[in-house]
């Protein structure tokens, strides 16, 4: 017998799908859900993630800095460059750059009447550093800097410690640039009350004039602030910054400046994939097993078609293409089901309450959980699963050619 044209085939294996609804409907639905929980579960997977380190990189250190070479190695004042026009028309010119500010930091001993402690001291730009991290949001007591303030920010932790409170007088000591001395005395404009304990007990923001002026430092920064859209932007945005930077400069994204924090969210990423390795386990399973009840059905059927002539290669073949149409119709149901459940969480974050509410907002992070509109959210889990239901289709070819037409035709 000659095999029919392939078009002939597909139609075939296309008009059996409907011959019996239900166990189409109900095969296909074993896919749908698959893709759809894989899908939900890597877009609050990837959200997560993007909301971490936007939150972190808000917080503090910006998606990228610009340094002068060897300074985060030896973060010391000495290395501060000064900061030019023509650097920050270079800046300007990568267009992947929102928004930028400069920093002068170093540290100081911070001190009242005979208290003392080791303080960060942060020199900035007020407007184009709110821009950035908002700090403003973390001012509880008095007001943020202006732009010509002449007084400090002092973190709430740091201000308890040396008795200090809005308007009094804080006295810093320090070392400025290439030795020089450095002191002054300083009103407090504002306290500042971080989530992060660390920040609490040794931040202080002055304005970028007079951390100058304190460490003698005229014109000059430590780092320049970048930021941009998202994650996503990231690569492009430091590929265009180190092509137009030169000596004595450098660029850093924030996971080169916080290996910890990459760290962390890799070693999270792992057990999200060995989670997703459960989840399509268990799909690849559930979707056996409805093939397989197909199978069982249709056993008589098949031993009547091959009794009457038809060959066992086409009857494989056509069983192969209904379980690929059936894994087709379900991954693009799927797909079509998530896009308005992952559009609803990602324009309505979960609101997480409780200790892990808590917990989130010591770490500096919104207590919200957080979904991805990321197009390798939606096309990955398609990928998978289809492969999936390509590879449980291998099972009626095999379950085809060891078919007993004898025992078939008895069902058995």
């Amino acid at each position: 017998m000659q095999i029919p044209h392939l078009g002939k085939t597909l139609t075939l294996a296309w008009r059996n799908l409907w011959r019996s609804r239900w166990r189409t409907l109900i095969t296909a639905a074993s896919v749908f859900f698959g893709v759809l929980l894989s899908t939900v579960m890597s877009s609050m997977q990837e959200g997560s993630y993007s909301s971490m380190i936007d939150n972190i990189v808000k917080f503090y250190s910006g998606y990228i800095q610009i340094h002068k070479e060897g300074y985060w190695e030896d973060k010391t004042i000495n290395n501060a460059f000064k900061l030019t026009d023509s650097l920050t028309e270079k800046v300007k010119e990568v267009p992947e750059v929102t928004n930028f500010a400069p920093r002068l930091e170093s540290f100081a001993l911070a001190s009242s009447e005979e208290i003392t402690r080791g303080s960060m001291i942060i020199g900035v730009d007020p407007q184009a550093e709110d821009k950035i991290t908002n700090v403003s949001k973390w001012v509880v007591q008095g007001d943020y800097l202006k732009q010509d303030d002449d007084g400090v920010l002092v973190a709430s932790d740091l201000a308890k410690y040396l008795d200090l409170s809005l308007n009094d007088t804080l006295v810093l000591i320090s070392q400025g640039y290439h030795g020089i001395s450095a002191a002054g005395k300083y009103p407090i404009r504002g306290i500042l009350k971080f989530a992060s304990p660390e920040l609490n007990k040794q931040t202080i923001y002055m304005p970028l004039h007079e951390a100058q002026y304190f460490y003698s430092a005229d014109s000059l920064v430590t780092a320049l602030v970048l930021m941009v859209e998202d994650q996503y932007h990231l690569d492009k945005g430091i590929k265009h910054m180190r092509q137009i930077l030169k000596e004595p400069y450098e660029a850093m994204t924030w996971d080169e400046m916080q290996p910890e924090l990459l760290q962390f969210v890799e070693a999270d990423r792992a057990g999200g994939i060995f989670m997703k390795a459960i989840l399509y386990i268990l799909i690849g399973f559930g979707i056996f097993g409805t093939v397989m009840m197909m199978m069982a059905e249709r056993r008589r059927e098949m031993g009547v078609m091959i009794a009457i002539g038809m060959q066992k290669n086409r009857l494989s073949l056509v069983l192969f293409l209904e379980t690929l149409y059936i894994g087709f119709l379900g991954v693009v149901a799927g797909f079509l089901g998530s896009i308005p459940i992952i559009a609803y969480f990602y324009n309505h974050p979960i609101e997480l309450t409780g200790d892990a509410a808590e917990t989130m907002i010591q770490m500096g992070v919104e207590p919200y959980m957080y979904f991805s509109w990321l197009p390798s959210v939606f096309y990955n889990q398609v990928i998978t699963v289809f492969v999936l239901t390509a590879v449980v289709a291998i099972y009626p070819i095999v379950n085809t050619y060891l078919l007993k037409v004898q025992m078939a035709l008895r069902g058995t």
